[in-house]
């Protein structure tokens, strides 16, 4: 027989997590809750980390999903839609052409941010939720990665330039180029992954 401690416990722990909620009164108790996507996300992203993944495979799975995420956002989204992540593509590329001075330096937060956004957004375009959930763990998870593109001038450029070039094609509905635009983003991270790499040793 299971100790009421033990219960207690159990229920404590369920509820820290977010996954049930204690009612009062006469039809009170403990209720399963409905999971928020946030939760979902953390704790894949938690599992993730945990399990120090190599960099390497964490980009080849991200450049994998991409790839189809890329294709059903074409597919799926409609032209204002496709046009909002033109805009905010447009905003993270004017952002990072700015001269990072000690006067005037660059908000590598927000740097963070808008890419973190547009990745989100190109996820939701999919209309796939799944893509979407999986997407925020990776963000939560290793947008780390994506930081070492921004860390060089000439990675953060050619990384923001790329990101423009991809939504223009996504806008466009061309999935050829769009994927091909796609591909030279993980080959630049790849490659900034690999220098890093080599750079803490």
């Amino acid at each position: 027989e299971t100790g009421r401690g033990v219960i207690r416990e159990a229920i404590r722990a369920l509820k820290q997590k977010g996954l049930i909620e204690i009612r009062k009164g006469s039809k009170g108790g403990a209720y399963v809750k409905q999971i928020e996507v946030t939760n979902v996300s953390e704790s894949l992203a938690l599992f993730l980390k945990q399990h120090q993944i190599d960099p390497d495979h964490i980009a080849e799975f991200r450049e994998s999903i991409d790839h189809t995420i890329t294709t059903l956002a074409i597919a799926r989204a409609d032209a204002e839609t496709k046009q909002n992540l033109v805009d905010k593509a447009t905003e993270f590329n004017t952002m990072i052409a700015q001269e990072n001075t000690a006067e005037a330096p660059l908000d590598m937060v927000k740097i963070g941010e808008l890419d973190r956004e547009l990745n989100i957004m190109l996820a939701q375009m999919s209309g796939n939720p799944v893509f979407e959930w999986i997407m925020r763990a990776l963000q939560l998870g290793f947008s780390s990665y994506d930081y070492t593109l921004y860390e060089d001038p000439e990675y953060r450029r050619a990384t923001a330039a790329n990101w423009q070039e991809t939504a223009q094609h996504i806008a466009a509905n061309e999935p050829l180029r769009a994927l091909a635009s796609s591909g030279a983003h993980y080959t630049m991270l790849k490659r900034r992954i690999e220098q890093h790499s080599q750079n803490s040793k």
